[in-house]
């Protein structure tokens, strides 16, 4: 009898936990991006706007460096104010360079609010189908291969394509599929 009920207590918990098993699933979120003509052409407005700020830095950076080899060399000339007046100039100008360096490259800066408000509606187009996807198919778990976060899948657990297809309304080019199916052997 007292084997019998460990029996019974083993089958009993055997059977909730494999009722109760999450289901695992992996999406690419990248390959996904970079299926997204829009977001390539946000991703190339942005790295015009790099470039650009790039550019005025290095402009900037020139200047002063011009600026400060002319006071350097200039100084046992300089007299009282005029002394004053040039080094005050390469004082600003330097100035200048560290607050547009902040402003536009900083944590805070304009390139992160650039680069939030032109990824945000991708990501949020991305989630949505993601959501989608994890309903219709039962998902306990996702985890995001290009996060570096998957050692190792199997492909029948990656529903990137199944995303990829919520997003482009089954529009999607079948080839883009197949595509991706050999590149994960």
């Amino acid at each position: 009898m007292k084997n019998f009920k460990t029996l019974f207590t083993f089958a009993v918990v055997l059977l909730f936990s494999l009722t109760n098993a999450q289901k695992i699933g992996v999406i690419d979120t990248q390959y996904i991006l970079d299926k997204m003509p829009e977001y390539k052409e946000a991703e190339a407005r942005l790295n015009s706007q790099i470039d650009t700020w790039e550019q005025d830095l290095q402009r900037l950076q020139s200047e002063y460096e011009q600026k400060k080899s002319a006071f350097e060399n200039e100084r046992v000339l300089l007299i009282g104010d005029q002394l004053k007046l040039r080094e005050k100039e390469v004082l600003d100008l330097e100035k200048n360079i560290k607050t547009t360096t902040s402003l536009r490259f900083g944590k805070t800066g304009e390139i992160n609010q650039l680069r939030a408000n032109l990824v945000e509606p991708f990501e949020d187009q991305i989630w949505a189908a993601m959501r989608t996807v994890i309903e219709k198919n039962g998902l306990g778990i996702v985890l995001d291969k290009t996060k570096d976060n998957v050692v190792f899948y199997q492909p029948r657990y990656d529903y990137t394509d199944k995303v990829l297809d919520v997003l482009m309304k089954g529009s999607g080019d079948k080839g883009d599929k197949k595509e991706k199916k050999t590149n994960k052997k």
